[in-house]
């Protein structure tokens, strides 16, 4: 008879710290104690709180242990699982000494989750993500199978048009719009098509659902192909994911073995297959027509539209494209209904939105947030504020694509939907937020997003791949201190015409972190291009160091860098190279170990 359920956080930031050896601590310990039989270790995906990772939790009491090692199993098992006395060294301490007082804090009990509200991401460090009958356990398929014996094709996509459902790629383009063109094409062959190639710097949402949740996406597609008429879906992931790519085939795997997905699905005529094909990682690959290309083996690249790719899409077929979000909310929308979605979030942006919340903030990792949830209430409330007693400066939100907030009062109790954020020159995006301190200069980080989306170009189209080698140029001769006042002008035109000129949605809105930081934050290049000298570039030197000590070789710095300045062997000490590293602080919210510090120079 199970007593008690140890959950492991099996997400790929807690892996790369070595939750998988956790695993075998316990097992081992478990075994040599007699409880194996009485104690069950699930491997669970992303429990969201990345800062204080590897994360364990033990039910039914739910206690909450944080930067767990395969050191401390042995003591848990003896004390906590063996004797009934939960580790007190290892609970995890909340920010808010309110909560941090209280005995046995649980994870929903944290100042990072009360005001989180989970659907795309509700079974994520929940749930075996490997085992469908847990998935099933928590009303999974229930929404597949009410479509397929109580709804017809238009009574399901008329419930996700009422919903109000808005793509979660960035776009914010009404769910139930495009599938309603799809199911209008006429066409013996149509195609239903997940975008997974999260190529946003800093963003890991997709990568999350996909690891913690696989079925949720599985079961979106499959309804969205009853909808619209389509036989055969395809998930497009990022090669650079494998655990995402592992679980989903798994998921795919198990589901066909039910008889949930493949020939005759539940009994009914209804016949649905999905592959998964991996991508190279080029952020272009994200556009519509660029990944319908890719999947058919051409090169990754954009063409001119009209035809839409729900006209013409994967070989020249009517295709619907979602996002890994935008999938996982459709079975809750289809089983719990339209004003049950509507009871959440804003009236013209209904539901969540899930978050990457990294940079200077105390409580990096992954969030879910009603829709209209301002940054105030994400950073400071969500987040935990600034670390270090520094003061909040700005908010890149949406990547490469989006545009930064500052600290002002109007920025800060400004509602995180899709049309809030126009109004400032920003955008949701995919959903990344990277928050930045005092110690950062906008235009450094202006440059910074330049210089990805210039690497990225895929060089079709003259204004994207000229103007940003132009503007980057610009950029480097700012921060170089060389610049002038034209210079800026001289941003601003260029700007204006690559976001007119552009052939693809990314081009377009590649100027979009120029644009805002000009708008918002112009001393910042004031203080390059007439006094020629940045109190925060030039003035104290600082260099970012790895304490050996400290570092445990998880790697997590490393993938998190967007320069590649971090080097290192797994379960070695890192290192930064100062000269490729720009102290963008990705490395410092990633670390879970304290162990990256920046080190002031004559």
């Amino acid at each position: 008879m199970i007593r008690s359920h140890v959950l492991i956080c099996g997400g790929t930031g807690c892996t790369s710290s070595g939750s998988d050896k956790i695993q075998e601590a316990f097992e081992t310990e478990l075994a040599k104690a007699g409880l194996s039989d009485e104690i069950k270790i699930v491997r669970t995906g992303c429990f969201g709180l990345c800062a204080v990772g590897p994360v364990v939790i033990v039910h039914p009491d739910g206690t909450f242990y944080s930067r767990v090692q395969a050191a401390d199993v042995e003591e848990i098992v003896n004390e906590h699982l063996l004797k009934g006395r939960p580790v007190k060294r290892l609970e995890y301490k909340d920010v808010d000494e309110t909560v941090r007082d209280k005995v046995n804090v649980s994870l929903n009990d944290t100042t990072f989750y009360t005001t989180q509200k989970r659907v795309a991401l509700r079974n994520c460090g929940v749930i075996d993500p490997e085992n469908i009958d847990e998935y099933i356990a928590m009303d999974g398929y229930q929404a597949l199978g009410k479509v397929l014996t109580t709804m017809t094709p238009d009574d399901v996509i008329k419930t996700i048009l009422d919903s109000g459902l808005r793509g979660r790629g960035g776009g914010g383009f009404p769910t139930g719009r495009k599938w309603m063109f799809a199911k209008a094409s006429v066409s013996d062959k149509k195609y239903v098509c997940c975008n997974a190639d999260e190529g946003d710097p800093g963003a890991f949402m997709d990568r999350s659902v996909m690891e913690g949740n696989p079925h949720s996406v599985l079961e979106g597609m499959m309804i969205a192909g009853l909808a619209v008429g389509s036989d055969e879906g395809y998930i497009y992931v990022r090669a650079e994911y494998p655990l995402a790519v592992n679980r989903l085939k798994t998921a795919i795997a198990r589901a066909e073995e039910m008889g949930l997905l493949g020939t005759n699905i539940l009994g009914s005529d209804f016949n649905f297959r999905i592959h998964v094909n991996k991508g190279a990682g080029a952020f272009v690959c994200g556009e519509g027509s660029a990944l319908t290309a890719s999947i058919e083996g051409n090169r990754g690249m954009p063409r001119v539209k009209p035809p839409r790719t729900i006209e013409h899409g994967l070989w020249a077929e009517p295709t619907v494209l979602n996002n890994v979000e935008t999938f996982a909310n459709v079975p809750l929308i289809i089983k719990n209904g339209v004003e049950w979605y509507h009871s959440i979030g804003t009236e013209k942006s209904p539901g969540t939105k899930a978050f990457a919340l990294t940079g200077n903030v105390v409580n990096t990792g992954l969030i879910e947030v009603p829709m209209g949830t301002t940054i105030r209430e994400v950073v400071f409330d969500i987040g935990g504020g600034i670390p270090n007693g520094k003061k909040f400066k700005a908010v890149q939100i949406g990547g490469p694509s989006g545009g930064a907030t500052t600290a002002s009062d109007e920025h800060l109790d400004l509602p995180l939907d899709f049309d809030s954020l126009k109004s400032i020159g920003a955008m949701i995006g995919s959903g990344g937020l990277v928050v930045m301190d005092e110690d950062t200069c906008m235009v450094e980080t202006a440059r910074f997003f330049m210089r990805f989306t210039q690497n990225e170009s895929c060089g079709k189209c003259v204004p994207c791949r000229e103007g940003t080698k132009r503007m980057l140029e610009i950029l480097d001769r700012i921060i170089a201190n060389e610049g002038s006042l034209e210079d800026l002008d001289l941003l601003q035109e260029l700007s204006k015409t690559i976001s007119e000129t552009a052939l693809c949605g990314l081009g377009q809105s590649a100027c979009k972190p120029v644009q805002s930081t000009l708008r918002h934050f112009r001393q910042d290049y004031l203080r390059h291009v007439v006094d020629h000298h940045c109190p925060i570039c030039n003035g104290r030197k600082r260099r970012l160091v790895i304490k050996p000590e400290l570092c445990k070789g998880c790697g997590k710095c490393k993938r998190n860098c967007p320069m590649e300045a971090i080097s290192g062997e797994i379960r070695m000490p890192h290192t930064i190279d100062n000269e490729k590293c720009i102290h963008c602080g990705a490395c410092w919210g990633a670390c879970p170990f304290g162990a990256i510090d920046a080190i002031e120079e004559d």
